[in-house]
């Protein structure tokens, strides 16, 4: 399961979901999914996104085990 601080982050930066989007070439969409953890970025976008708020992808992005 994907846990991502990219809600956090976005706030703290002043950021609407729109424009991090746009600063990343993604739809606002794509935004709101990573937000939720519905979605798995690309190696690619969880760079941007985490050059965007100077950060590392690990800072932003975690992945655990399904606990079922």
């Amino acid at each position: 399961m994907l846990k991502t601080r990219i809600k956090e982050y976005r706030e703290r930066a002043g950021l609407k979901q729109s424009e991090l989007a746009e600063l990343v070439s993604a739809r606002r969409e794509t935004i709101v999914h990573l937000e939720n953890g519905r979605y798995n970025p690309s190696l690619k976008l969880a760079m941007d996104i985490a050059k965007v708020f100077h950060a590392t992808v690990e800072e932003l992005f975690q992945f655990t085990e399904d606990e079922e």
